[in-house]
This record gives structure tokens, C-alpha cells and sequence, in this order.
């Protein structure tokens, strides 16, 4: 059996957070601030912050509980059954041709719909 015990949220844990969105804010300001050196550097000292913020974050409950779910959705993407390529075309084909078959549906009703108030309104030829 695999029991999971649950972890309180601590107030060193809101710590954290805060410490991350704040290096966070403080990396895109320096990002705007420096705007007279390279893109390159900028670009990559942003990533940077945004990396040393991002392993913060991940010492908190909830990061932790994001890396979990994103481990699970990762596994549920490995059982999808994707459809093959001929299936693709074959389902595409399809909504194309439906989509045309309403399109002229509703133009027609449109066109009927106004040649019907023209007529009501007296301002057909």
C-alpha cells in the first residue's frame, strides 16, 4: 500500500514564496532597468533570476505539489493513444467538409432571412 501523509503548509513556506516572486519582480525590473546593455545578457541574467527563483519556489509545499502534478500529467500523457496520421486526415476531412455544409446553410437562411424584412419593410425593388 502506498499511504501519502500530508504536510502542513508552514509560514517559512509563504517565505519562500514571497522571496521567489519578489527576486522574480526584482529580475524583470533589472531586465527593463539595464535596457543599454546587451539583449543577449539581459536575456540571460533574466533567466537566471528566473531560475534561482524557480528552485525557491520549489522548496515549498506547494512547488512541491506542482512538480507532482506535472510528473503525473506527464505519465498520463505517456498512456494516451494517439490516433494515427491517416485517422488525423481522415477527422479533419470531415469537420472541413461539415463546417463548409453549414456555412452554406446558415447562408442561405441568412439570405432568406433578409430577402423576408426587405420584403416587410418594403425597401426591395
Amino acid at each position: 500500500m502506498n499511504a501519502k501523509t500530508e504536510v502542513e503548509s508552514t509560514s517559512m513556506d509563504t517565505v519562500k514564496l514571497w522571496a521567489a516572486v519578489v527576486l522574480a519582480g526584482a529580475g524583470i525590473g533589472a531586465f527593463y532597468f539595464f535596457d543599454t546593455q546587451s539583449t543577449l545578457l539581459r536575456v540571460l541574467g533574466l533567466l537566471a533570476v528566473a531560475g534561482v527563483s524557480a528552485a525557491i519556489a520549489m522548496q515549498t509545499l506547494a512547488g512541491r505539489k506542482l512538480w507532482q502534478f506535472a510528473s503525473d500529467a506527464k505519465l498520463e500523457v505517456r498512456k494516451v493513444v494517439w490516433p494515427s496520421r491517416q485517422e488525423t486526415i481522415q477527422t479533419t476531412l470531415v469537420v472541413l467538409v461539415m463546417v463548409l455544409i453549414i456555412g452554406i446553410l446558415l447562408w442561405l437562411v441568412d439570405m432568406l432571412l433578409l430577402s423576408i424584412v426587405r420584403a416587410l419593410t418594403g425597401q426591395g425593388g
